[in-house]
C-alpha cells in the first residue's frame, strides 16, 4: 500500500506544477518548498534539541500555540520548529518570533520525509487535529522519535473507521498518544484497538482565554465607542453583509458599528462604504482624524479583531451564510452575545453554544433585526446571554496543561 501511496504522491507533485501555472496559491505552495531542505540544513544546528509542532494552517497554529508557550517555559534550552502545510498559514507567520524555525512540511513522500528528519532530527513531533501523514509517521516511528496528535476530533464517516481504511488506520497507530476533544472520538479510536488516548478538550479554549489577560486596549476605539452600544461584525462575507448593511442603515438607536470583513481589498471596502448610508470611515483614516461624527468603522488591516471584540456589546461572526463559520470563541470569551448565520453545523463550539443560548443563529434580515434590537434595548438580557458564553469558554480550559504533563514523560 505504501508503494501505491508514494506513486500517487509522485504523480500529484507533477500535477501540482501544472496547476501552479493557473493558481497563485498552488504556486506559493510549491515555491515555498523549492529550497526547503537547503534552507533547513543551513539554519539548523545538528546539536539543537528540536521540538517540532506541525499545523495545517493558521487555525491549527492557533490551537498549537498554548502548548508551544508552555513548552518554552518548561524547556527553555530546546529549539522550537513550527511547520505548515498551507501557504495561508506559512505566509502569515513566516516572520513570527514565536518559534526558532518556521517552515513548510514537505510533500509526504518517503524520500522527502527521510531528508526532512535527517535535517531536523526532532526529539518530539506534535501534530495538530487532522494532520496525519503516513510516510512521516512511519519514519518517526522507525527513528524512535515520539509523536503525538493533539486537539483531534474524529467521526465515523472518516476513512480510519471504514472497512477499506486499513492503510490510514495503521498511520494512527504510529502516534505515541492521541489527545481528543470528545467522548465520541475516544470511543471510535478504542473500537479500532487504539487505546493510548486522552480526552483533553480543545486547546483553542486556552488560546482565547489568554486573550483576557493580554492588553486589549486600543485608545482610538475608546474614542470611537464613547457611551454607545457597540455592534462588531467580524470576518464577514458578501452574503453576511447583504443582511448586515441594511440593518446598519436602518438603525436609529445609539449604536456604533464596526465591520471587519474577511476580504479587505480596496475594492471591497469601497463597495461597503458606498452601500452604507451612515458616516463611515476606514480605521486607518479614523486613527488619524478621530472624527466625532463617525458611526461606522471599516477595518482595513489584519490582526486586530481579537482586540476589537473586547469593545463589543454584541458580535456577529461571519461565514455562516457562505463557505464556513469563522471563530466564535474569540468574541465569546469576552462575555457578549454572538450572532451567526445558519451554517454553523460541524463547528462544535458553535453547536454547543446555540443549544445553550449564548449564540443565536439567524437566517434572514427579519431575524437579525429583531434579535439585534432586543440586545440593544435590554442591557440585562444582553449581559445574561453573554455570561453563558464566558462561562462556556472558562469551563473548557486546561487542555494544554494536560498535554504538556504527558510530554514530560516523553522527553
Amino acid at each position: 500500500m505504501f508503494f501505491l501511496y508514494n506513486f500517487l504522491g509522485t504523480v500529484l507533485s507533477f500535477l501540482l506544477r501544472f496547476v501552479a501555472l493557473f493558481s497563485s496559491k498552488i504556486e506559493l505552495f510549491l515555491h515555498g518548498r523549492k529550497d526547503l531542505f537547503k534552507l533547513l540544513k543551513k539554519r539548523i544546528d545538528p546539536n539543537d534539541k528540536i521540538i517540532w509542532i506541525h499545523a495545517a494552517s493558521l487555525g491549527e497554529y492557533e490551537q498549537g500555540l498554548p502548548v508551544l508557550e508552555l513548552l518554552k517555559q518548561e524547556y527553555p534550552s530546546h529549539k522550537y520548529l513550527i511547520s505548515f502545510f498551507s501557504p495561508s498559514g506559512f505566509e502569515v507567520k513566516k516572520d513570527s518570533h514565536e518559534a526558532d524555525y518556521i517552515t513548510y512540511i514537505p510533500l509526504d513522500t518517503k524520500k522527502n520525509t527521510k531528508r526532512y528528519l535527517d535535517t531536523v532530527n526532532p526529539v518530539l513531533a506534535v501534530f495538530i487535529k487532522y494532520e496525519i501523514w503516513p510516510n512521516m509517521l512511519q519514519q518517526l516511528s522507525k527513528r524512535e522519535i515520539p509523536s503525538i496528535l493533539i486537539s483531534s476530533i474524529f467521526n465515523k464517516k472518516q476513512t480510519y473507521f471504514k472497512w477499506y481504511g486499513g492503510f490510514m488506520r495503521n498511520a494512527l497507530f504510529k502516534f505515541e498518544h492521541i489527545f481528543v476533544q470528545n467522548l465520541e472520538s475516544r470511543a471510535l479510536l478504542n473500537a479500532i484497538g487504539y487505546n493510548e488516548v486522552t480526552i483533553s478538550g480543545d486547546t483553542r479554549f486556552d488560546r482565547v482565554s489568554k486573550i483576557l489577560s493580554q492588553k486589549n486596549k486600543l485608545d482610538y476605539l475608546d474614542t470611537f465607542k464613547k457611551d454607545t452600544f457597540c455592534f462588531v461584525m467580524g470576518s464577514t462575507w458578501k452574503e453576511d453583509e447583504e443582511l448586515l448593511i441594511p440593518y446598519i442603515n436602518g438603525n436609529d438607536s445609539n449604536v456604533s458599528f464596526i465591520i471587519a470583513p474577511h476580504k479587505i481589498s480596496k475594492d471591497h471596502l469601497r463597495h461597503l462604504s458606498e452601500k452604507i448610508t451612515k458616516n463611515t470611515q476606514l480605521l486607518s483614516e479614523y486613527i488619524q482624524t478621530r472624527t466625532e461624527k463617525t458611526e461606522v468603522l471599516l477595518i482595513d488591516s489584519i490582526g486586530l479583531l481579537t482586540k476589537i471584540y473586547g469593545y463589543a456589546d454584541l458580535a456577529y461572526v461571519g461565514g455562516g451564510f457562505a463557505t464556513g463559520l469563522h471563530n466564535t470563541l474569540e468574541p465569546a470569551v469576552f462575555g457578549i452575545p454572538v450572532l451567526v448565520g445558519p451554517r454553523y453545523h460541524g463547528f462544535k463550539e458553535a453547536e454547543d453554544l446555540v443549544k445553550l443560548g449564548g449564540i443565536i443563529s439567524i437566517s434572514s434580515y427579519k431575524e437579525l433585526s429583531k434579535t439585534a434590537d432586543t440586545f440593544v434595548k435590554d442591557n440585562e438580557y444582553c449581559n445574561k446571554i453573554g455570561h453563558i458564553n464566558a462561562s462556556y469558554v472558562q469551563n473548557k480550559t486546561g487542555a494544554s496543561v494536560q498535554i504538556v504533563t504527558h510530554i514530560r514523560k516523553l522527553l
